[in-house]
């Protein structure tokens, strides 16, 4: 099956810095905006830029991420020509297929990518909150003839020693590759976002990996072997909102932005749509003593207390006499009478018992998975 060009999306991370959020669940199917799924965003971006074949390399707890993602029918992958394969790591005559790293879970798929016969390979992360048309990425990879294309974005510069920064000549070839250098040359960061020319890729895991020289991940290994070879890389600016939401402060300050009119985020654009999995929910319901502020409020919410500036996912109930403010209930979570929660992320299924106060100050609040604190009493008590 020969195409242009074939979508990876790396969703096989832990996500540790999330902490409770990511204890039963892998990062990339954390909630986020009331109605998707981080992952969602990448998969949306794929549809709207015309890539319609995308393999999905999964690994750490990845059930949630499976069902959700199915057949990939939500986001249109289910046509004649376009598909999503799920990639998990397996064992074979040759041991184990752990994945060690992100240049080598795509080597340990050489056979799937082999298969498809693109061109071009479009690496993703499957971690991160933004929209791009990587058709347009593609276009400026064929016209500088790029070996390596490398998605950038301008940091501020006091915050480049967190990221891997490329330094630049004048046409954007990229010269020089520091991960996470002291004192940065430059601000563009790395965005994990790369267009691989397939047949050298290929040819260069594969002389590497017979050499027992592993390249094992882009950024440390396979880059700077690119721009030692003398290969044509360079940098793709991106311009719009990106966030990597790696931590509790950055997920909470990305679902803020979601719902704040002013903020350039502004992902609810018909044009680009963001697609979630379909599902099927009874309209949400507010009893008389609900009051609802400046908040997102998707299907299957029930509110029977005070709302102010907070995102409620699907199948959220908010008891009388509750108050949440500044704020992220994640779907099936049970808020119960008379609790005050306020800068807070309350995770999937949570429940918060009758009176319990969860309140942020310098930090976030945190309710994980499932959790349980303090009792909810049942109506009739």
């Amino acid at each position: 099956m020969k195409t242009e060009i074939l979508a990876m999306i790396l969703a096989g991370g832990k996500g540790s810095r999330l902490g409770k959020l990511t204890q039963k669940i892998a990062k990339p199917a954390v909630p986020f905006g009331g109605r998707y799924r981080i992952i969602d965003f990448t998969l949306s971006n794929c549809i709207n830029s015309g890539i319609n074949n995308v393999g999905v390399v999964t690994q750490y707890q990845p059930l949630a991420l499976n069902n959700h993602i199915g057949n990939g029918s939500s986001w249109g992958f289910d046509g004649l020509n376009s598909g999503v394969t799920i990639l998990q790591p397996y064992s074979s005559n040759d041991g184990s297929k752990w994945f060690e790293g992100t240049a080598h879970a795509i080597y340990q798929n050489m056979d799937y990518i082999d298969q498809m016969d693109p061109e071009y390979v479009l690496v993703l992360s499957g971690d991160h909150i933004y929209k791009m048309d990587y058709e347009a990425m593609l276009e400026d990879h064929l016209k500088n003839d790029a070996s390596l294309t490398v998605a950038v974005i301008e940091v501020p510069i006091e915050e480049a020693s967190r990221f891997g920064i490329m330094n630049t000549d004048e046409h954007d070839r990229i010269i020089e590759f520091d991960e996470k250098p002291e004192q940065p040359k430059s601000n563009l960061a790395s965005m994990g976002i790369y267009i691989f020319n397939w047949g050298r890729l290929r040819s260069m895991l594969l002389n590497s990996y017979k050499k027992d020289d592993q390249m094992l991940d882009f950024g440390q290994h396979v880059i700077p072997a690119y721009i030692e070879s003398g290969e044509n890389v360079f940098a793709y600016r991106f311009e719009g909102y990106w966030k990597d939401v790696g931590t509790i402060d950055s997920l909470w300050e990305a679902n803020m932005e979601f719902i704040d009119p002013n903020h350039s985020l502004n992902i609810r654009d018909k044009a680009w749509r963001v697609s979630a999995k379909n599902t099927v929910s009874p309209p949400h319901f507010f009893t008389e003593t609900a009051q609802v502020k400046d908040s997102l409020v998707v299907d299957g919410v029930y509110v029977a207390g005070e709302v102010e500036h907070s995102i409620l996912s699907s199948d959220v109930q908010i008891k009388e006499g509750a108050k949440v403010v500044d704020s992220v209930i994640m779907p099936g979570a049970t808020i119960g009478k008379n609790v005050q929660i306020k800068k807070a992320i309350i995770g999937e299924n949570a429940i918060i018992g009758d009176g319990a106060v969860v309140e942020g100050t310098d930090e976030i609040a945190v309710v994980g998975y499932s959790e349980v604190i303090g009792v909810l009493r049942s109506e009739s008590e």
